[in-house]
């Protein structure tokens, strides 16, 4: 399939709240100038995703969102690797446990409570809240992709 992808302007703002809303993600944290965006040659967007950092300076990969008539066409996996190669790591994400075994094809593992940063784990307690009253059915999963290169010095230590 051919696509490319670009940083996001802010012309494309509409056109990314239309995606994560008609993706179901949670609309807000969104920022346009930390978009990528994928694009067919015509300029139609097919797909977007953005790394934020919050308070404590932990970087979320997050709202990763790819047109329903596109998904299974390597777009998804050319943002998330996009992204991956122009921040530094480590890079967190929440996800639902559906979502586990995509992120673990990029090296994300999913994270106890105790290993997460301030952000996540208060997102994770909240989830865990709002699941208690069945608003919603499924876990969400808070994963980390750290440097290789760090997590091998540490297990040598």
């Amino acid at each position: 399939m051919n696509f490319n992808l670009r940083p996001a302007t802010q012309s494309d703002s509409r056109a990314i709240r239309r995606l994560i809303r008609s993706a179901h993600i949670n609309p807000t944290g969104l920022d346009w100038r930390r978009f990528v965006l994928a694009t067919l040659p015509s300029g139609e967007l097919i797909g977007c995703g953005q790394v934020k950092t919050h308070q404590d300076n932990s970087r979320e990969l997050a709202s990763i969102a790819v047109v329903q008539e596109f998904q299974g066409e390597g777009v998804a996996r050319a943002l998330i690797e996009h992204l991956i190669s122009i921040h530094p790591l480590p890079l967190y994400l929440t996800c639902r446990a559906e979502l586990e075994s995509l992120y673990t094809k990029f090296g994300f593992k999913v994270l106890l409570q105790h290993e997460m940063p301030p952000y996540f784990r208060r997102i994770q307690r909240l989830a865990s809240l709002i699941k208690t009253l069945r608003l919603i059915k499924e876990d969400l999963l808070v994963m980390r992709l750290s440097d290789h290169r760090e997590t091998a010095q540490i297990d040598e230590i």
